[in-house]
């Protein structure tokens, strides 16, 4: 049955619009920061006002000075910038990273990189998790402890599953040590409270409804951190990276909006997920994961067996329904979730939800609504077309 309802129900929020009031900010900055900043005619000072003030901003929401934040051309590079400084910093201690083995690939492929280049597995120590997604404390602390060590890296919570990490405990253990915590908040950042526990913070503007192609990158004053390399241009941050300004005031004006009702759109979120937590509960041989209470507000992941999860994306989306599967940060590949493989949990048949901002989606509770009613035909329609209905 094709979708016939007329309105598609995206619930993948890293594919959804801007803000609808940042997405005017970026339209009006169109014509007001076009310029370079760097330059020092009129309207490159012009555009540098403006990225200044888009700088202060972020700064204050993240409860940093405006010195403290840069920028950076995503997310992931934001991540990968944020583990670059604080290794190199470290470099005469060893070179020894410490991470979650749920972490983003970001963290993790160039750190398997390098320990496969060196020729030292020592380089990269991946801490299990437990059977939610959580890293194991006991298990992370003796990584900690291994000679070399120089930077640990720990989610604030995972984006595939949900599950936040207990990062006031995290960071004690790293302080004990004398090691600096880079935390990833790229799924995180403007949907639930920001994180303090940390030395260097990574984000991505596409979590508060900003726009993609620009990542955040935070470094406090106190944190040992700095990039192989000549120093960036000075008075742009310290990842030297200078973004486009309307990108730049649109990240501003969206984070503004989300912060305004954080708190509201996440109850709601939250009832949501739990609604698509029943109903996927439900069906027979489906799994929830993730931990049903310490998690983000807008994020769930179930498992089907007898399924594959392209099969059911294909199926979703023949309905009307934009779903992810595969990998949070590879997900383009549709390769089975390294998160879900580290939690011991089944990781084929994989759907994940990310519900948007309800300012971006107005009608995502009834998009719940209807993706509830049609999950177990789906599944059921999935396997019955693998042959798979009796098993």
């Amino acid at each position: 049955m094709a979708n016939t309802m007329g309105e598609r129900a995206v619930l993948d929020a890293a594919s959804t619009p801007l803000h609808p009031v940042a997405r005017e900010t970026l339209l009006a900055a169109l014509d007001a920061g076009w310029a370079d900043p760097r330059r020092l005619y009129a309207e490159g000072r012009a555009a540098r006002r403006l990225l200044d003030q888009a700088t202060e901003v972020l700064a204050a929401g993240l409860a940093v000075r405006p010195s403290e934040l840069s920028f950076a051309p995503s997310g992931p590079a934001a991540v990968g910038l944020a583990v670059d400084g604080a290794l190199h910093s470290g470099r005469r201690r060893g070179g020894r990273l410490v991470a979650s083995a749920v972490e983003h690939s970001a963290v993790l492929a160039p750190g398997r990189y390098r320990a496969a280049a060196a020729g030292d597995d020592d380089l990269l120590a991946e801490v299990p998790v437990d059977h939610a997604g959580r890293v194991d404390l006991d298990a992370f602390g003796a990584a900690l402890g291994e000679p070399g060590t120089v930077v640990a890296a720990v989610q604030h919570a995972n984006g595939e599953v949900g599950t936040l990490q207990p990062l006031d405990v995290v960071h004690e253990v790293c302080r004990a040590a004398g090691v600096p915590l880079v935390v990833d908040a790229q799924a995180s950042l403007g949907r639930t409270a920001s994180p303090t526990d940390y030395d260097v913070l990574a984000g991505d503007a596409q979590s508060w409804g900003g726009p993609g192609g620009l990542g955040v990158l935070a470094v406090p004053e106190r944190t040992r951190w700095s990039l192989p390399g000549p120093a960036g241009e000075p008075g742009y941050g310290r990842s030297g990276h200078v973004p486009w300004v309307p990108l730049a005031l649109a990240a501003a004006e969206a984070w503004q909006q989300t912060q305004a009702t954080r708190e509201s759109d996440a109850s709601r979120a939250r009832a949501l997920v739990d609604a698509i937590r029943s109903a996927a509960a439900a069906v027979p041989d489906v799994e929830v994961v993730g931990d049903p209470e310490l998690r983000l507000p807008h994020v769930v992941t179930f498992s089907a067996l007898y399924v594959d999860g392209e099969a059911l994306v294909h199926e979703f989306d023949r309905r009307g329904f934009a779903i992810a599967s595969g990998s949070a940060c590879t997900a383009s590949t549709l390769e089975p979730s390294h998160v879900l493989a580290a939690m011991g949990v089944l990781t084929h048949g994989n759907v994940r939800i990310t519900l948007p901002l309800a300012a971006v989606s107005p009608d995502r509770a009834q998009h719940v609504e209807r993706f509830c009613a049609a999950l177990p035909e789906v599944v059921a329609t999935v396997r019955a077309q693998l042959g798979a209905e009796h098993l």
